[in-house]
């Protein structure tokens, strides 16, 4: 049994109260960027805050991701969505393409897919050899590590949908206009690849989650469940690391 079948899907929050307390979080996360920033509470700036989103064709970490920022001033936060790398890019060492986007001293940045990629789409879809996504479970490790010591508040979030919540979720992608572009051939074809997926995903929660950088599964079946683990999740990292709230 692996991590992911541990997760209890059925979690939700009623409309009314899941919308007052991701206001109460928002606003919490608003007074801790300020202070990291050096804006509030003196003059010295925080440590670095990097977000990584990891999950499911669908599982919503988009509409996570803009309740994350909604109350931030756009030039506290730096938001990234990464694909597969260009041909430039394939012409240095995989990481090479992260460095630019890592928050400073003060900064914070957000990232829609990562460099878990290595293990996950490059693994399932055969984009990288086996000797290179096995080398990447120790690479990721020591990157992961070095950027925990040097001061950054890493927050790592797997959102989870189940097979079926997916599908009705491609299915009312399908039917929108305006939602229709988010859904693509390789989507659908994901789908039918979920089995070796979950496979890789299970090995990189286990094989990537340290101590220093752990892994926080999110049921993301419920929409406003899963927004509101993540802003409070993040909360609670940043006072975690800088001793308290603000």
């Amino acid at each position: 049994m692996g991590q992911l079948d541990e997760l209890d899907m059925s979690l939700s929050l009623p409309k009314k109260k899941a919308k007052k307390r991701l206001r109460k979080e928002q606003d919490r996360l608003l007074a801790l960027r300020l202070r990291l920033a050096g804006l509030t509470g003196g003059e010295d700036i925080g440590p670095p805050v990097c977000v990584v989103f990891e999950g499911w064709d669908a599982s919503g970490k988009g509409g996570a991701i803009k309740r994350l920022v909604m109350r931030l001033d756009p030039r506290h936060v730096r938001v990234r969505a990464f694909s597969a790398p260009t041909r430039d890019e394939q012409r240095h060492h995989w990481l090479w393409r992260f460095w630019p986007v890592l928050p400073g001293w003060g900064g914070m940045a957000v990232l829609d897919r990562s460099w878990y990629g290595r293990v996950l789409v490059e693994r399932v879809e055969g984009f990288a050899e086996p000797d290179a996504w096995e080398r990447a479970y120790a690479e990721i490790r020591e990157f992961e590590a070095m950027l925990v010591a040097e001061g950054t508040i890493l927050v790592k979030f797997w959102v989870h949908i189940s097979d079926e919540e997916q599908l009705r979720r491609f299915e009312r992608r399908k039917d929108d206009p305006l939602k229709a572009w988010k859904l693509t051939d390789e989507d659908w074809r994901n789908r039918e690849q979920r089995k070796a997926y979950t496979e890789a995903v299970e090995d990189m929660l286990e094989r990537t989650g340290t101590p220093q950088a752990p892994w926080h599964l999110i049921e993301g079946d419920s929409k406003r469940y899963a927004r509101l683990r993540v802003v409070e999740t993040v909360n609670q990292a940043i006072e975690a690391a800088i001793g308290g709230g603000s």
